[in-house]
């Protein structure tokens, strides 16, 4: 006698069914076979995307899943909190429930949190990752429940956010050697607050490096990765550079470590209005700093509301069936007294600049295109737009 029995399934897995052979005769159980239903990968060899259709043909729209947009952040710094307040915007605009759930930078916590928005059926999922390669293995199951997953950078996902990353450092790099060139007579003393250990960011320093390195008056008296990336890690490692070399002319850096390191250069009388402290991100306090006319003198925006703001729509037509972009580039801006308050003006109302092209497309580029029938081809690779 063969019965067929389903075997039991843990939720997220493939599924698996085995076949047991009783022998009367014998009375054993003959081993039996487990096979494991496939699992599309997503796109895993790096490729280059054609700019986004937005007319391409609509799609199914994915059932069983809750018109909910869910938000997994990583910290509660500033930037995070403008994407948060992007996409709160999107789902009232488009009438889905919101939630957020915050996981202090412990990549454990992270997990546990996108598993219950998998439980909970969340039709939409954006997340700032704390460690990309333990979050993976649960954002894919996400994908492969018919959900949107958009990914603020590291991939998988449905759609990924990333900024051209060498162009964003180029653009600090180059505001500052302009600096030096024009106020400082050509010669300062830098440091360079990196964060090179995140493969995904290396390319800033690298275009800041690149930025200053023809001038021969600049000394990079550090370039070194602060512990933490906020405010006290900045203040930390500028303490520890204060030691060793007390005059610095140039700060650059991820705004919230710049500011980090602005306050213990103020603490230790350090502070000059002539020197350069330049960041990215256009956190709000940097954005402040800027407008008050000291020491810190651009900040290269990824305007955090406007791109997770679009984001937002993007997960909702998504639920709709509509074809939606694979990848997206926040275009870097410096900020500098002239033009905050037009920019300002931008990210207190994302819906507007959304919905008028021309502004749109000086913070937005998008490219190729997915949908539930083709969520397949999630992004599983390092998309950068910068890769030829």
């Amino acid at each position: 006698m063969v019965s067929t029995i389903p075997a039991m399934v843990p939720k997220g897995g493939a599924t698996r069914v085995c076949l047991v052979a009783a022998s009367f005769l014998l009375g054993v159980l003959q081993p039996c076979a487990l096979e494991a239903e496939e699992r599309p990968a997503g796109i895993t060899r790096p490729t280059v995307l054609p700019p986004f259709d937005p007319n391409a043909p609509v799609c199914s729209r994915p059932s069983g899943l809750e018109r909910v947009l869910a938000f997994a952040q990583d910290n509660d710094r500033k930037f995070m909190q403008g994407v948060a307040h992007g996409l709160a915007l999107a789902a009232g605009d488009r009438g889905l429930e919101y939630r957020v759930a915050q996981a202090n930078n412990d990549p454990a916590k992270m997990a546990d949190q996108v598993r219950t928005f998998l439980d909970a059926k969340v039709g939409a999922l954006v997340v700032a990752p704390v460690d990309p390669p333990s979050i993976g293995p649960v954002l894919k199951q996400v994908i492969w429940s018919g959900a949107y997953v958009g990914a603020v950078v590291p991939p998988p996902a449905t759609t990924v956010l990333n900024a051209p990353q060498y162009l964003t450092g180029k653009v600090l790099g180059d505001e500052a050697a302009e600096y030096i060139k024009t106020s400082l007579k050509g010669k300062a003393k830098v440091v360079l607050l990196t964060h090179d250990s995140l493969q995904f960011l290396a390319p800033r320093f690298a275009a800041m490096r690149d930025s200053l390195k023809d001038m021969p008056g600049v000394v990079i008296v550090a370039d070194i990765s602060p512990l933490t990336v906020d405010e006290a890690g900045g203040a930390a490692m500028m303490r520890t550079i204060l030691l060793a070399d007390p005059d610095v002319d140039v700060v650059l850096g991820a705004d919230t470590v710049v500011l980090g390191a602005l306050a213990a250069l103020r603490a230790a009388g350090k502070a000059r209005p002539d020197q350069f402290l330049g960041g990215i991100d256009g956190e709000p306090a940097a954005v402040s700093e800027i407008k008050a006319g000291g020491a810190y003198k651009a900040s290269v925006s990824l305007a955090s509301p406007i791109f997770s703001y679009a984001m937002g729509q993007h997960a909702a037509d998504w639920l709709e069936g509509k074809s939606i972009p694979q990848a997206m580039d926040i275009l870097p801006k410096a900020l500098k007294l002239e033009n905050i308050a037009s920019y300002e003006a931008d990210v207190a109302d994302p819906a507007a600049v959304y919905n008028n092209p021309t502004r749109r497309n000086g913070y937005l580029r998008m490219y190729g295109n997915i949908c539930y029938d083709t969520r397949q081809n999630f992004i599983n690779f390092p998309w950068s737009s910068e890769r030829k």
